[in-house]
């Protein structure tokens, strides 16, 4: 019996060996067309695979994450307006707008990334800074302000240009940034979607360009791209089991099959771990003599098994607070750093209320409290 019971034991050893070797183990991607490309797991940025990512290159419509990401920054999305005659007068793909045509910035973003229409991205550009010079230095800012150091941005379409560029690698954060904005990924998971628009408007379909939402499991966008120098251009992202990856090639001759590669490789080297929330920490309520607990929701991050292991975490709270606490409310944070770099924060919630009446408050905390301080 304690023979059989010792055969078991090395052979469920034997199996979770197999499946820890198979999670990082499995072959890098091959004739991989692309010029350029890349893999990232999109929260902490970790690169999976890259070849020649930092090459300079023609973007084409991948422009339009930018385009895209600023529109829906500048907000007011559902206010409708006429479109910029001269604006929408541009070659390549359409949305199909024309003169007088009334149309909302929210159904420009379908316009922008599902057919790639170069002239809903120009009308949106007009729209946001009155003009598609000014537009396009807002680009060029925003790249700054995210650290793309090697993108720069000529036009909000991606038609060629000079000074027109960016590499694999910028693209990739780009479009993990892009993916934070909710109405960004509701957009670009979309096969196709309605729309109204024209004068006067009326409905009508739009079909997304991305065979990868057709082709690959767990594909939830992003966007294609071609032109006569850039060639064929792609960035895809896809989700499963609560890991993320973002995909980007570069002058391609297969990007579907490049893609495909790239993504089942991804899946196989990252996993989503159930983070440790767990703090015993209170925090007292100033003039009371209570305090209350804390608890987060329950969070996972993706990592390599390699990565898991230089996980550290630190909990910061204030040693007490003012007035009263609501259940529910936020009083501090767990950060997640790896390898000492911040990558994820979980907010700390009050677990219980405690009543703190007005005149409790000395004066001075009575005016921290009207100034909105505490």
């Amino acid at each position: 019996m304690k023979k059989l019971i010792k055969k078991a034991a090395a052979l469920l050893l034997a199996v979770a060996a197999a499946a820890a070797i198979d999670l990082t183990a499995a072959a890098v991607p091959e004739n991989i067309s692309a010029v350029s490309a890349i893999l990232i797991e999109s929260e902490t940025g970790t690169v999976l695979y890259e070849k020649n990512a930092d090459e300079r290159r023609a973007m084409a419509s991948t422009t339009k994450i930018m385009t895209a990401l600023l529109t829906i920054e500048a907000g007011d999305l559902d206010r409708e307006f006429t479109v910029d005659s001269l604006a929408i007068r541009v070659e390549g793909t359409s949305m199909g707008l024309q003169e007088g045509d009334r149309v909302s910035r929210r159904d420009l973003l379908y316009g922008i990334l599902l057919p790639s229409g170069n002239d809903a991205a120009n009308a949106a550009a007009v729209s946001v800074s009155g003009s598609i010079s000014a537009f396009v230095k807002l680009m060029n800012s925003k790249a700054e302000e995210l650290g793309l150091a090697d993108t720069h941005f000529a036009t909000p379409s991606g038609l060629d240009a000079d000074g027109h560029y960016t590499t694999a690698r910028d693209l990739a954060k780009l479009t993990a940034y892009a993916m934070q904005e909710e109405t960004f990924r509701e957009v670009v998971c979309c096969r196709s979607a309605e729309v109204e628009f024209g004068n006067p408007p009326y409905k009508r379909t739009l079909y997304n360009s991305n065979k990868m939402l057709s082709r690959y499991d767990g594909a939830i966008g992003v966007k294609t791209g071609f032109t006569d120098n850039a060639r064929r251009c792609l960035v895809s992202a896809a989700e499963r089991d609560g890991v993320t990856l973002i995909a980007v090639t570069l002058n391609a001759g297969d990007d579907w099959n490049d893609h495909t590669k790239m993504l089942d490789y991804g899946f196989t080297q990252v996993k989503a771990y159930p983070l440790e929330l767990g703090c015993s920490s209170r925090v007292a309520v100033a003039g009371t003599g209570q305090d209350v607990g804390v608890y987060c929701h329950e969070e996972t991050l993706a990592l390599t098994p390699q990565q898991r292991s230089r996980l550290t975490r630190r909990v910061l709270l204030p040693r007490f607070v003012y007035g009263t606490v609501d259940k529910g409310d936020k009083l501090g944070e767990i950060q997640f750093l790896l390898d000492g770099q911040l990558v994820k924060s979980c907010p700390l919630y009050s677990d219980s209320t405690v009543i703190v009446p007005d005149e409790e408050l000395s004066l001075f905390q009575r005016i921290l409290q009207w100034a909105g301080i505490i």
